[in-house]
């Protein structure tokens, strides 16, 4: 069953949610980004640094994860960011890595063009083996659940 909008909207507010709590321990006046923000989703006020938050639960059965550069003709996503960190989610697996490191995972990888869940218009990204991100990431939690 295909979920909504809605309901990936708020799987995606409780991933940040975690997120958020988890970096609250180090940085208690860290919080999150109320509406839409385009630069990041958590900000660190303690040390000025701002975190970008991505689900994609599909890379378990693609092996990839989406990279965003251009959506409906205009850069987005990578190209846009200002954050200092990404954190990328797949449902069982935390990576957290810096744009930097994202751009030298996918150097040479090619650009594909696609129209992505509910969505309406054409996006650009990069299909990033997810071992390449993980390699080349600052930090990687496996997360185990009892289901």
């Amino acid at each position: 069953m295909r979920e909504t909008f809605k309901e990936d909207l708020e799987a995606g507010k409780k991933l940040e949610e975690h997120i958020l709590k988890k970096v609250k321990r180090r940085y208690p006046d860290a919080y999150m980004i109320d509406g839409y923000f385009k630069d990041y989703d958590i900000y660190v006020p303690e040390i000025d640094l701002g975190i970008e938050v991505k689900k994609d639960e599909k890379s378990r059965e693609t092996g990839n994860y989406v990279i965003e550069i251009e959506f409906d003709g205009k850069p987005s996503a990578l190209s846009t960011t200002k954050a200092n960190y990404w954190v990328i989610y797949d449902g069982e697996c935390e990576i957290w890595t810096t744009p930097s490191r994202i751009k030298e995972s996918i150097k040479n990888l090619p650009i594909r063009e696609f129209i992505g869940k509910g969505d309406t218009k054409p996006k650009k990204a990069y299909l990033c083996p997810k071992q390449l991100i993980k390699n080349n990431a600052e930090a990687v939690y496996e997360i185990h659940r009892n289901s």
